[in-house]
């Protein structure tokens, strides 16, 4: 069975470690949209030895507090699906007030045009973002 998170990083790779990796995903809607994808084909969390788990949700966690820290949004999606691809992975979405689908989930219907100002803002902040994401995951 072919998986395309085991085939592909699953987005623009930001950084990789032995066990897992963060990427971010290409979606001109949300700019702030990370990935924490663990490296070998797993489908479920408790798939995961106890050890592996607490380390891939320090890592969601540190994701997340660098994305607060830097794109400064009303809130942060946390989300772990996999229903369309089963491997296992986190979804870190900096959501904003002004986005074309809040407070609705991004799979959901748009209820606004998106503010150009906020996307742009945030698309501006993303280059040190990343950098701070590599110096911080590569600290361990």
């Amino acid at each position: 069975m072919a998986c395309e998170l085991c085939d592909q990083d699953g987005g623009l790779l930001i950084w990789r470690g032995p066990k897992l990796r963060v990427i971010r995903v290409d979606d001109a809607a949300f700019p702030g949209f990370y990935r924490v994808i663990w490296n070998a084909h797993v489908a479920e969390w408790t798939d995961l030895e106890p050890a592996d788990r607490s380390h891939l949700m320090q890592t969601v966690a540190k994701v997340e507090t660098l994305v607060r820290a830097h794109l400064k949004p009303t809130k942060v999606n946390l989300a772990s699906l996999g229903n369309v691809v089963p491997h296992l992975h986190w979804h870190v979405i900096a959501r904003f007030a002004a986005d074309s689908h809040f407070p609705n989930p991004i799979w959901g219907q748009a209820v606004r045009e998106a503010s150009p100002d906020v996307l742009k803002a945030c698309r501006d902040a993303l280059p040190a973002l990343d950098q701070a994401l590599v110096a911080s995951l590569s600290q361990g």
